[in-house]
């Protein structure tokens, strides 16, 4: 099955070690577009998981490095005006030529994401309706059209530019695990963007997923299908998974084996990480990103190497 491979870079763990820098970040950009990742991802958090700003950075990102798809793994939208994102996200698809992607999530139920929203202006509650409201009236805008919105937003007479790239807008992604998240990636969005949990539910949810698209209307070939794994190439797999644990705590705050119940991770030998991403390609993966747990120069040499194995 042909997949494309992605790199989340590393923008929190950069924080988290005192670095906020933007050189090496684009450097390893860089490096990935050289050894033929496919795309590059950046995540989001304020406060909550202090880094850069997403959007600022993506379009960095696509001034300097071309030919290589860019995307949001994932932004939080519910955070943001989405008149103000529209045209955010527009002026990001023309600068990269259309090879945006937005992977969009709801925001996780943790102490820290609350007070996240709660900094920012916006209720916690109802962030679900919050988010799909919000890019539809981000659509309503990329249409090129007279808006006139009236709902948590109010638009007058309201005619966006400049237009995205792509007719229509970038392609949205959802993240979810569960089924009406899913159920809500078929119908409005344009893929399905899980951490997890492991191949044999995120197979199951994928046909899931695949079915609620022909439920709505849509070709059953419609959305795309990715996910997002952690990963850690070490000497042995003892020594992988107990990186993966320590990075997980410092990064969440939480327990390991409590992240790792929805969150697919792997540590240990090149050919043992390799098998594991491939148990999500052959469980119907059409796009992997990575968040490499190490040494990233080295890591995204060997992976790329040895991609053919996968």
């Amino acid at each position: 099955m042909t997949f494309k491979l992605g790199y989340l870079l590393s923008t929190r763990e950069n924080v988290m070690r005192g670095d906020h820098t933007t050189t090496g970040l684009l450097e390893a950009a860089r490096q990935a577009q050289s050894l033929g990742f496919d795309s590059i991802w950046i995540g989001d958090s304020v406060l909550a998981r202090p880094r850069h700003d997403p959007l600022t950075l993506l379009a960095a990102v696509a001034t300097r490095i071309p030919d290589i798809a860019l995307g949001s793994a994932v932004l939080v939208p519910a955070l943001r005006n989405p008149v103000l994102l529209a045209q955010q996200l527009a002026t990001i698809d023309q600068i990269s030529e259309g090879r945006l992607i937005v992977g969009a999530g709801i925001g996780a139920d943790t102490p820290q994401v609350r007070s996240e929203f709660q900094a920012a202006g916006v209720p916690f509650e109802g962030r679900v309706s919050r988010l799909l409201e919000g890019f539809e009236l981000c659509r309503a805008l990329w249409r090129g059209e007279t808006v006139n919105w009236d709902g948590r937003w109010t638009v007058k007479e309201g005619v966006l530019a400049p237009l995205p790239f792509s007719t229509g807008g970038p392609p949205i992604w959802l993240a979810s695990g569960v089924k009406p998240g899913i159920e809500r990636a078929a119908k409005h969005f344009d893929g399905w963007f899980p951490i997890g949990p492991n191949p044999q539910v995120f197979s199951q949810n994928n046909k899931l997923y695949r079915s609620a698209l022909e439920a709505n209307g849509r070709n059953k070939t419609d959305g795309t299908t990715a996910i997002y794994l952690t990963v850690a190439v070490a000497p042995t797999e003892k020594e992988g998974e107990e990186r993966i644990d320590v990075y997980l705590q410092d990064y969440y705050l939480a327990p390991a084996n409590v992240l790792r119940s929805f969150q697919a991770c792997c540590g240990g030998p090149l050919e043992t990480v390799l098998a594991f991403i491939r148990s999500y390609v052959d469980a119907g993966a059409e796009h992997v990103v990575l968040r490499l747990v190490g040494d990233h120069p080295k890591m995204l040499r060997d992976i790329a190497m040895h991609r053919t194995q996968i």
